[in-house]
């Protein structure tokens, strides 16, 4: 039964997540400048972090937040790649989401901290 609530409780945190980044794009304009520049990238690892736990209910804290950070980083790290087929898809809405448009070292601490943020914020209240 517990494994059923967290699943219940890592659904909504991730579709509170999206729902806070996506309004954080369409909206920057007014957010403090800080704010505007890193919180759809804090935003979008928290949310990979919340689809591990999620996903891996049963495995531990550390292991989440590894299987976060190596999918964040490999997604960056993936923008060196520049064939044209993967540009197509990044051209689309749903692709730069997902995918990104260009590999900037800045967002592998903007990741690390949604994580962080992302594993606080699970300890505090989700894991308990």
């Amino acid at each position: 039964m517990k494994t059923r609530k967290l699943r219940i409780a890592y659904s909504i945190a991730i579709i509170i997540t999206i729902f806070s980044g996506l309004a954080s794009r369409k909206w920057s304009h007014l957010l403090p400048l800080l704010a505007a520049q890193n919180a759809g990238d804090v935003l979008w690892a928290m949310m990979v972090y919340f689809g591990f736990r999620f996903l891996l209910i049963q495995k531990g804290l550390p292991t989440a937040i590894c299987l976060s950070l190596l999918f964040s980083f490999g997604i960056e790290f993936s923008q060196l790649y520049q064939a044209d087929w993967i540009n197509h898809i990044r051209s689309t809405l749903f692709g730069a989401l997902i995918l990104g448009k260009g590999f900037l070292i800045a967002d592998l601490f903007r990741y690390a901290a949604g994580i962080l943020i992302a594993a606080i914020l699970d300890i505090m209240t989700l894991s308990k």
